[in-house]
Formats: C-alpha cells, sequence, structure tokens
C-alpha cells in the first residue's frame, strides 16, 4: 500500500505490502473510472455516474432510449433490461474483473478488483495512488485490530475506510467494490496469512467480518431497508474465501491443488460461521470462493456451497466472484474432471459463479454457451446480480451522500489519529514483571533499542520524544542470518537504563503464498534476546512484532526481560502506538486472538490435517483454544494492563427450563465413561423450536489500581461434564469497556440460550444439551453455573 507518512524504509515495506494480492497475477492497471471516460470531450465535463442526460448527449446517445437509465423502475428490473440490450458477445466480456463496458448503451468499462483489507490498497488494478492521492491511510493489519476486541472501533475503521474509497473513486483512482474483509479462521498457527485475519476463534470472527462489513457498506438510515436488493451501498465489501481456506504454500502442498478434506462438523461449527454471519448480520454485497478442492470440489465449482448455501439457505443479496485465476486453476492445475476451459466456464457459471477474476470468462464463456455446455440464460443471471450492486451503489444515477467527497477526504488528520488509536488498542500485554511497564522517563534517560524491526523511524521518533536512544540493529534483517551484529547491540544494552528489543517475523516468513516451517524466531533473534537480555544494565522490553505466535518461553522465563508487548502490524502509526504505550500514555488493554503455541506443536500435526478436534490413533493435538488441552506460550484471550480489575457478580441467573411440545423430541448424546446421563440429554435446534429464550447476568468491574484503563471482557460457555468429542469452552461474547481508576462500571450481559450453548455434533447438528453448563468471564475473573432442563407440555 502506497503511504507517503513513512519515512522509515523497514516500516514503508512491511506496510505497503501488507495488502497482498489476492491472485496469482496483479496485471498493469486498467481502471481510469468513469470520471475519466469523457476527458476528452469538447467541454472537459467530467461524471461520477452513467445516467446523466449530459453525458448521454456528449456521446451522441438518447439516454430516455434505455430503460436500464429509469430510475423509476427496480434495480433487478433496470439490470434485466441493460442485460437484455446485449449480444452474447457483449455480455462475456462484463464477467472478468475488468468489464470492457459496452459503448453502444453508454456503458463505460469498469474494474471489480480493489482491497481494503486494512485502508485502500493499490493491491487490485482497481485502485492507484498518484501525484494527487499519493497514499491512503494504512491501519493496523487485521489481526493487531482484532486484539482490541472492540466492535465499535471495527465498524468506525470500516466507515473511514469507505468514505476514503469513495473519495478515491470521485477522483477517478478506485472503483467501488472492494474484496474485503478476509473472514477465514486460522486453524493452523503456520498460516501465512494470518496477518489478514482476525483470528482462531469462529465467533469473534464472525462479530469483526459483520461490523467491518457494515463499516464500508451501510449508508446512514437505510440499513433497515426492507427491500435488501434495493438497499443502498456506500461501497461493496466481499468476504473471502470460502471455505477452510488456510493453506497457501507449506512443504509440497500448494493452495492451486490442495484438496481440504473437511468434515461438515468442522465445516458447521467452525469454517462456515464468519460466512454465514456475513450474509445473514452483515448484509455483505459479494462472497469469495477460493483455489482449494474441498472434498475433493473446487471450491467455485460446487453449486452446494454457492446456490444452496449462500443463496438459497442464507439469502445472499449481492455477487459471487472467484479468487484471482481461480477458473484457470480448477482447469489448468486442479484438472477437475478433465475439463477443457469450456467446460470450467460451464461448470462455475451453472454452480453460481458470476465474476470470475481472471479471463476465463470473457475468453471461453462464450464458446460455452454456443457449445451447449451452459445457457445463456445463466450468463444473464450472473449478469443482473453484478449490475444490481453496481445500480445500489451509485454507478448508475450517483449518490448526493457521497458524490462531494474529494483528496482532503483522505488521510485527514482525524483519520491518522484513528491509525495510532486502533494500534494502541490492539497492543497486547503479555508480561510485565514488579510494574516494569510503563517506563519513566525521569528515571530512564538513554534507552537502547535494538533487533531488526528498531529502526524503523517512526519507532525511533516516538520513543526519542521520551529518552534519548541509542541505536543497534543486532540482525541485519528479519532472517537474521549474520550473529556478527549482536554484539554492538550487547554492547550498547549493557550501558542503557533500559533496552527495548524489538523483533519478530515478516513477509519474507508469512505472508500470502508463504506459510511458515515453524514457530521460532528467525534466525539469531533468539541469540540476540538472550544475549542483550544477560548483558543490560537495565530492564529489558521485548517487542515482538509478528502475525502468528512464536515460541519465546525463553524470554518469558528470562529473569532480566521484565516485560513483553506483542504489537502485530502495527500501520502507519506504529511507531507512536508502541512508544506511547511503553511509557505510559496509553495503558494497554488488547487480548490475544490467537493461541500462541510451543514449537513442538508444529512438529506434532501436519497443516494438512483440516481437522480441530485431537486425532488420538495418530498423536495430533486439538487446534484452537477450543480444543487443544496442551501446554501454551500464552493462551487465546491473554493480556495485561498497568493497573488491576476486580470482578464480582452481582446477579447471574444460574438456571434454566425449556418447555418442548410433543412435536420434539429428546437427542441422544455420547458421553465418556461414568458420566452421568440425564434422561433428555439433548434437543436438536432446527425449525421446531423457536428458541427465543434468553439468560443473563450481571458484573461489577472495579479498577481497584491507580491508573484509568480500557479493560477486555471475553464471555466463554463450558458445556456440561462428560460429553464426548466437543470443545472445552468457546466464545459467546465479549466487550470492551472503560473504567477509570479507583471506580466501578456495572456490565449486563445477555445471551441466548441456543446460540450460547450449543455443541456441534459428528453428524453437523445443531444440539443444545441439557446439564449443568458454565459461563466464565475471562481466565476465570469470574463464573457461574447454568442449570438447564427440559419439560414436555402436555
Amino acid at each position: 500500500m502506497a503511504n507517503t507518512l513513512l519515512s522509515s524504509l523497514a516500516f514503508l515495506y512491511f506496510f505497503t505490502t501488507l495488502l497482498l494480492v489476492s491472485g496469482r497475477h496483479n496485471p498493469e492497471h486498467g481502471f481510469r473510472a468513469l470520471v475519466e471516460l469523457e476527458k476528452n470531450n469538447s467541454t472537459g465535463q467530467t461524471f461520477t455516474h452513467i445516467c446523466h442526460p449530459k453525458r448521454y448527449e456528449l456521446l451522441g446517445l438518447k439516454m430516455s432510449d434505455f430503460l436500464f437509465c429509469d430510475q423509476s423502475l427496480p434495480y433487478h428490473v433496470r439490470a434485466k433490461e441493460l442485460v437484455n440490450h446485449m449480444t452474447i458477445t457483449e455480455k462475456v466480456l462484463q464477467m472478468g474483473n475488468h468489464a470492457k463496458g459496452v459503448n453502444r448503451l453508454g456503458v463505460p468499462k469498469y474494474e471489480w478488483w480493489s482491497e481494503a483489507l486494512h485502508g485502500v490498497a493499490n493491491t487490485g488494478p482497481g485502485t492507484f495512488f498518484d501525484s494527487v492521492v499519493p497514499g491512503a491511510t494504512s491501519f493496523p493489519n487485521v489481526i493487531l485490530t482484532a486484539a482490541s476486541f472492540n466492535e465499535s472501533l471495527w465498524r468506525r475503521l470500516g466507515e473511514v475506510v469507505s468514505t476514503e474509497g469513495r473519495a478515491m473513486y470521485n477522483l477517478g483512482k478506485a472503483g467501488l467494490t472492494y474484496w474485503s474483509p478476509n473472514v477465514n479462521v486460522v486453524r493452523d498457527p503456520r498460516w501465512g496469512r494470518t496477518l489478514e485475519t482476525p483470528g482462531e476463534d469462529p465467533f469473534v470472527v464472525s462479530r469483526y467480518a459483520v461490523n467491518y462489513v457494515r463499516g464500508l457498506q451501510d449508508v446512514e438510515g437505510t440499513e433497515d431497508c426492507q427491500d435488501l436488493n434495493s438497499r443502498p451501498l456506500k461501497v461493496s465489501s466481499c468476504c473471502k474465501h470460502f471455505f477452510a481456506y488456510d493453506l497457501d504454500k507449506w512443504k509440497l502442498h500448494t493452495r492451486w491443488t490442495y484438496d481440504a478434506v473437511v468434515t461438515e462438523q468442522d465445516m458447521v461449527e467452525s469454517f462456515m460461521r464468519p460466512f454465514e454471519a456475513c450474509v445473514k448480520e452483515g448484509d455483505v454485497s459479494s462472497v469469495m470462493c477460493s483455489y482449494i478442492k474441498v472434498n475433493g470440489i473446487p471450491s467455485c465449482a460446487d453449486p452446494k456451497l454457492l446456490n444452496q448455501t449462500f443463496r438459497n439457505e442464507w439469502g445472499l443479496n449481492g455477487y459471487i466472484v472467484s479468487d484471482c485465476d481461480s477458473v484457470e486453476v480448477l482447469v489448468n492445475d486442479h484438472k477437475y474432471l478433465a475439463d477443457t476451459p469450456e467446460d470450467g466456464v460451464a461448470q462455475t457459471l451453472k454452480a453460481g459463479l458470476d465474476l470470475d477474476c481472471g479471463a476465463f470468462y470473457p475468453k471461453s464463456a462464450e464458446a460455452a454457451v454456443r457449445m451447449g455446455k451452459v445457457r445463456e440464460e445463466d450468463v444473464d443471471r450472473s449478469l443482473t446480480f453484478l449490475y444490481v450492486v453496481l445500480m445500489r451503489l451509485g454507478y448508475f444515477d450517483g449518490n448526493p451522500k457521497f458524490d462531494s467527497l474529494g483528496k482532503d477526504d483522505v488521510c485527514t488528520k482525524e483519520n491518522i489519529e484513528l491509525a495510532a488509536e486502533a494500534a494502541r488498542q490492539g497492543m497486547v500485554l503479555l508480561k510485565n514483571v514488579d510494574g516494569t511497564l510503563p517506563l519513566k522517563p525521569d528515571s530512564c534517560k538513554t534507552l537502547a533499542a535494538v533487533g531488526p524491526h528498531a529502526n524503523a523511524t517512526d519507532v525511533m521518533i516516538g520513543l526519542k520524544q521520551y529518552a534519548d536512544v541509542l541505536y543497534e540493529m543486532g540482525c541485519g534483517d528479519i532472517l537474521c542470518k549474520n550473529e556478527s551484529l549482536v554484539f554492538p547491540a550487547v554492547r550498547i544494552a549493557a550501558k542503557a537504563d533500559a533496552t527495548i528489543i524489538i523483533v519478530g517475523l515478516g513477509l519474507i516468513v508469512e505472508r500470502e503464498e508463504q506459510d511458515r516451517e515453524d514457530l521460532y524466531l528467525p534466525g539469531y533473534q533468539n541469540q540476540l534476546i538472550k544475549q542483550v537480555a544477560d548483558a543490560a544494565k537495565g530492564p529489558v522490553i521485548l517487542v515482538i512484532m509478528s502475525a502468528g505466535g512464536v515460541d519465546i518461553q525463553f524470554a518469558k522465563d528470562h529473569p532480566n526481560v521484565k516485560a513483553i508487548l506483542w504489537a502485530g502490524y502495527p500501520g502507519e502509526e506504529g511507531g507512536r502506538a508502541i512508544a506511547d504505550v511503553i511509557f505510559g500514555k496509553y495503558n494497554p488493554g488488547g487480548r490475544l486472538p490467537l493461541t500462541w503455541y510451543p514449537a513442538s506443536y508444529a512438529d506434532s500435526i501436519p497443516m494438512t490435517s483440516m481437522k480441530f478436534r485431537p486425532i488420538q490413533q495418530l498423536g495430533y493435538p486439538g487446534r484452537t483454544y477450543k480444543f487443544y488441552n496442551g501446554t501454551q506460550v500464552f493462551p487465546f484471550g491473554h493480556g495485561l494492563s498497568y493497573t488491576k480489575f476486580d470482578h464480582k457478580l452481582s446477579s447471574a441467573q444460574r438456571s434454566l427450563q425449556i418447555n418442548l411440545t410433543r412435536f420434539q423430541a429428546c437427542y441422544d448424546l455420547q458421553y465418556l465413561e461414568d458420566t452421568f446421563r440425564p434422561d433428555c440429554p439433548a434437543i436438536k435446534l432446527d425449525e421446531n423450536l423457536s428458541c427465543d429464550q434468553t439468560f443473563s447476568f450481571q458484573l461489577d468491574v472495579t479498577n481497584s489500581g491507580s491508573l484509568d484503563g480500557d479493560h477486555v471482557l471475553i464471555v466463554y460457555s463450558k458445556p456440561p461434564e462428560g460429553i464426548d468429542n466437543t470443545h472445552i469452552k468457546q466464545v459467546i461474547g465479549f466487550k470492551r469497556i472503560f473504567v477509570a481508576a479507583g471506580q466501578t462500571v456495572k456490565v449486563d450481559f445477555e445471551f441466548n440460550v441456543c446460540k450460547s450453548l450449543q455443541i456441534i455434533d459428528y453428524n453437523a447438528y445443531r444440539i443444545l444439551p441439557s446439564g449443568g453448563h458454565t459461563i466464565v468471564v475471562g481466565e476465570d475473573d469470574a463464573s457461574f453455573p447454568l442449570q438447564l432442563k427440559f419439560s414436555f407440555c402436555e
């Protein structure tokens, strides 16, 4: 991502490339927005939407001849009318990411591929930066933003990003369709794209997805529109990449040929859940399939996923797009069913794939139709979905709420400050012995800054506001293959009042198409930490910059490493945010959205094992906090503060009774030996159960320390003991609150019984078990039993 606000080459490298290419290729920019379409006309007038009478006049056309410009008609009628005007040759040329347009109808070309994972990016050809707009605001990478556990922040970021995107569209430098967010659950700690995601918990990922999508798309005052296919969009969002896509390149396995063998239980419980939330709660206007096969079928060619699940069951109001070149991958890499290009196009079109990010549809769809492999009405259906989305965006009619946005709305002071605040909120304090942090400027006159990430100018500027900084890299780069630079770092640590070691990972280690081989810090980074910590005169603060977790147990145990801070990849204001946290201008409140496993985890299970539950016969451990019960470097949800929070349950509902009708039956469960078995073990959650019952509790949170601070409350449910093959616990809710020093805040929680206490059994049924559930807040900061009983009405 272009970003002129970073003066450091190191930070520039990391944060200009963190918004990664969605596909195999990144063609030259093909998008020069609608405003430039008539730039050579005699009047010099430009337009930001298609259906403007003057625009058609300049094109030598009469707008009234085209009913698709009649704003009195519903969008779906107008879209069908537009498609009906086209020949089959014209139609297929609109079905790649670079839609060619139809000059005789006054429809310009349009580039669908833009991205905005953590800010408007020039990753795809739909967006470009130049001297007019040299860059958009670069917010922290998603994994760090997720660590804030702040839903209002997530939505606010989406709102700001969409404002900048809309402004850039008006300037002719971006499109209106953004293929973000990435809502894949992080199943394995080695996955290279962990930095793009909200973490390992399906509920947290779902909440991030809904809020970010709503922030990007919602137009104030139209959120509850009765006809969702006519609901205006600020920009169009896209939840990607369905389903079970979390392997890029690991050993001999690549996403181009990988077949993910996934149980229906894991699909329903983990992989599908964020996408269901995107559609049902976020009303996302696009979803993206992936390169991989799932249980033998390419995800872009599976009608069960596209038509049955997304459209019929979940009610998608929008279009389905391929990850870039996925149709080509289906034919040339998977060699699925020995398909020709025409077969591949026919398979995916009939399955429900509307748009090809690539060239297979434009090149082969017409031949597929003429050969009788697919119907032209399948083409028409997909084009209609696409044009309805563009109409909802105002691409045809404009949108007065956003048409005035321009250069002054990109990279504003407020947006830059929001980037800093997002970075601060996400940072996680992992260790802090004897209140070492925050450092006090009056007792820390000289500060040693060492490590491959420590030379970032923003970090240095931030630290220099508080102390005189001595700097040595200690490593030539992130890979740290040369130990000769360690000694100079040791030397300055031996004379400084305090030492900050900034180490971690980078895009050479974790990124799209690059999964990790292990969970260690690269090269001699461990040696650098050990030797500097052994020699340091003052306290050592270790700052980790990474997406995935690393095994730093040795540093956690080292007596001279007094504090550890995880800073993720914090965006353009990351240096300032790190300094603000270390010197106490900001009290950290973030929590880890991932389990940090010991390095032995990577040796005990291959990335290709897709199951979340342990596989005892193979010795495979479980995945994520929900199923892994081994040793951890740091657990999911871990995070410390500079102050102390006390928790007291002021009220809690401890029993529930659900009345069943004669049309409902008890459902059997498998229990471990010597476990009490209720008369009615469980019920299936289906259409026969309204399930609107709730339970609630109230928590008093007291800040008994001396500093104000934010506090994250994560609420888990634990199923009744003895149920075989289910989760250990699961997140059912969370809140981030502010509590002033010495004050108490009352926090109310209310949960739907079925959603919060359900389990997914081996048949992929949603099951509500009876018996003694347990509700836990945080790392057992507060807990209470919740007894659930069923009774049958006469």
